[in-house]
């Protein structure tokens, strides 16, 4: 196997896969705090049904903010360049993440609590909606010929990443801390060690720069003046089919990580640590599965890969509310594995089939404004209309939004059919 693209490139790749691991640890600490203690402490005490709907929707908030960065970053990001943009969302992510650290609770503060709480969830969607076009930019427009999605799966390795040390952080604290200490002060550390991820990712970032693909465009031509303008009047069909098709990917994640955590520990009573120990096991799967697709989508084509993930991800809908359910950890790891391993099929290509869609001069805006509205659909949404079938059928019901997903997901691809290579 041949290694040199990776040396030759390696400063590249590492601020891309650091850059984005460090964007969704503060995402992931945000959504395993909701799922654990945010309802009780930032919201009036009426039912924990209730606490939990809330701490959710402020969790959705962030998806609805996220298109609104994408907009504000793509048009800088396709007017002065990737680099700076990048540090730009970098830096109000991880702002708005260690803030949340000093928030008063409902108990001191009243409706002010849940307010600055939805005000700095808003800051993190917003500084996210620059990260993830931005990152797959630099690795894809970096890339040798025949290595576009092997190069774009290194951001998308980055939510894994991320997730295993926010997990795990919480894992460790799970594990030294009583729940009562946990609830008052422990959820807060997780907060405050982001300050530490974002100066490394600040430091890598810094390091690099621009893509060569940016610099030949604006030495060809001026900018574009609005590129969101050039972006609905000459390419909303490819907005349309890419916003689509990343629904599947966000349901399939967002389900099996923040919505498992919170049903499973609650409704279903299973224990904190023991699920938290499970979903790290489980994330290894959709690791394996972004480097899979990866490579396959080098060999044959990113919207075959896709394809096929879109059909997987039907499958598992009707197969993760039972195994959620079932009361076997056994059953419960291999259901979140193969979830995870299907999600990582449908999003390990995508940084390559996404950005391609577009022309260099838009294509900040583009793959940014397309893969964080799909997010409204699959991210916002699942967690809350998981909760609301739950209450209507029961656990093994939940994963028909699944199953919906990847329909949507397929449509999208057959929008925009491409067979050759990425």
């Amino acid at each position: 196997m041949d290694l040199a693209p990776y040396r030759t490139h390696r400063r590249i790749l590492t601020a891309s896969l650091v850059g984005t691991a460090v964007e969704f640890y503060d995402f992931y600490i945000y959504g395993t705090a909701a799922a654990l203690v945010f309802g009780p402490l930032f919201f009036p005490t009426e039912s924990a049904s209730a606490q939990l709907l809330y701490s959710f929707m402020t969790f959705g908030l962030a998806f609805f903010a996220r298109p609104v960065g994408a907009i504000v970053f793509g048009h800088y990001g396709d007017r002065i360049g990737r680099k700076s943009t990048l540090v730009a969302s970098l830096m109000l992510m991880g702002g708005s993440t260690l803030l949340i650290a000093f928030l008063p609770t409902y108990a001191m503060v009243g409706w002010v609590a849940p307010l600055l709480l939805c005000l700095l969830r808003f800051g993190q969607g917003f500084g996210l909606g620059g990260e993830w076009g931005g990152a797959a930019l630099l690795a894809v427009e970096n890339a040798p010929p025949g290595w576009r999605s092997r190069f774009g799966m290194f951001p998308q390795l980055g939510a894994p990443v991320g997730f295993i040390a926010a997990n795990g952080l919480f894992l460790l604290l799970g594990l030294g801390l009583g729940d009562a200490d946990f609830a008052s002060w422990g959820w807060r550390v997780p907060f405050l060690f982001s300050a530490l991820l974002v100066g490394l990712g600040l430091w890598v970032r810094l390091k690099i720069g621009e893509t060569p693909a940016f610099a030949e465009a604006i030495e060809r031509d001026a900018p574009v003046a609005v590129p969101l303008g050039e972006l609905f009047r000459h390419h909303l069909l490819p907005t349309l089919a890419g916003t689509f098709a990343v629904v599947a990917c966000f349901a399939i994640f967002y389900l099996a990580t923040s919505f498992a955590l919170a049903h499973g520990t609650s409704k279903l009573g299973y224990p904190k640590e023991q699920f938290l120990l499970i979903q790290l096991g489980a994330i290894l799967f959709m690791a394996a599965g972004i480097v899979f697709a990866g490579y396959r989508s080098d060999v044959s084509s990113a919207q075959r890969v896709l394809s096929r993930g879109c059909g997987a991800t039907i499958l598992i809908g009707f197969l993760f509310g039972p195994s959620l359910a079932s009361g076997s950890w056994l059953v419960i790891f291999l259901g979140l594995a193969a979830a995870l391993f299907v999600m990582g099929l449908v999003y390990g290509p995508l940084g390559s089939w996404l950005t391609e869609l577009f022309p260099v001069r838009v294509r900040y805006t583009g793959a940014s404004v397309a893969f964080n509205a799909g997010g409204i659909l699959g991210g916002a949404m699942a967690p809350i209309v998981a909760q609301a079938l739950a209450e209507w059928r029961g656990t093994p019901v939940v994963g028909l939004y699944l199953a919906l997903a990847g329909v949507v997901s397929w449509l999208g691809l057959l929008m925009v059919r491409r067979s050759k290579p990425a």
